[in-house]
Parts: C-alpha cells; structure tokens; sequence
C-alpha cells in the first residue's frame, strides 16, 4: 500500500475520517498543517492538475460561502495568489503519493489513484458537516479533540502518531 502525505486542517472531522479510512485500507498517512505550510506557486498548482479553477478552492471557507470570493470567475494566476494569502481557501486535503499530487478527496477516485476499501462514513467527505459555524480555529479544534479523547475509553482508542515533532490525534470510527 502507499504512504499518504496529507495536508490537512487541524480539528477538521472530515479530515479526521478521510485519514481514518485511507489507514484502514492499509495506507500509512502521514498528516500535515496544510495552513501551516509554506506553499510557492510551484509546489501548490500541481495538486490541482486539470481541475477547473472553481475546484481548487474549498467551498466551505468562509470568505467563499459570504460570496466575497467567487472561484468560477478567477482564473488560475490569481486563485493561487489567494490561495498563498489566505490557505483556508486551499481544497482540502491535498494528498501526496510518489510526488503524484491529488486535491479533494472524491472516494472513487481515490479508490481508482492508490485503492480505498469498501468501508465509507455516512457523510460525503468532501463537504463539511460541521454543526458549529464557522469551524473552531485550529489551535481551539484541537483543543476541544484532546479534551474529548481524554475521555474515551476503549475499545475506542485514540491513534497518536508523532510527524515533525507535532502529536496528532484521530478518533477512530465506530460501526
């Protein structure tokens, strides 16, 4: 199976279960604060491949559902230089395999790119189902994550996984 290097939003539950599910198809993920990152245009456009442009952004920012940013009337050069200003506006998760560059996680493709198992959340994993509006801020997201999973007990366990001196967390899914 491949290793997965995923960039991420901290506290993002999709993000949470996209992992989850590409570790349970036997990939190992290696999970990154995609807003944390230092993207050049050089590094960034290649996740978006031949998407249409209103693709590379994530639907769910605020700035895009306010209506102050509209993806389908921007064209490539001036989607990135937002994208650099501002990363919560980047499609997540962007993925990584063999310097092959993915962006979204659309599960056939997924499937059909490195392999996914059957298993699947009830959601669609591309669109945010937050009840709180606008999302927490990363640092209170995984803030409020430590908190619940301190206390979960098993067979509910919590995977803890070290990646460049930062401990992540990831709930795992019950059936």
């Amino acid at each position: 199976m491949a290793t997965v290097l995923f960039y991420e939003k901290p506290g993002c539950r999709n993000n949470t279960r996209q992992k989850l599910w590409l570790a349970a198809s036997g990939h190992t993920v290696l999970a990154k604060n995609l807003l944390q990152e230092n993207w050049s245009r050089k590094e960034l456009r290649p996740f978006f491949g031949d998407l249409p442009v209103a693709l590379w952004f994530n639907p769910a920012a605020p700035r895009i559902k306010s209506g102050e940013i509209k993806p389908a009337d921007l064209d490539a050069d001036t989607a990135l230089n937002l994208m650099l200003s501002a990363p919560l506006l980047i499609r997540r998760p962007l993925l990584k395999v063999n310097d092959e560059p993915h962006a979204g996680f659309d599960a056939d493709e997924i499937r059909a790119w490195i392999g996914l198992n059957e298993e699947k959340s009830g959601n669609d994993l591309e669109i945010c189902h937050s009840p709180v509006r606008p999302c927490p801020a990363p640092k209170a997201a995984e803030a409020a994550a430590n908190d619940a999973a301190s206390s979960i007990t098993p067979p509910e366990r919590i995977i803890k996984n070290h990646l460049n001196s930062e401990l992540l967390s990831m709930e795992l899914q019950h059936a």
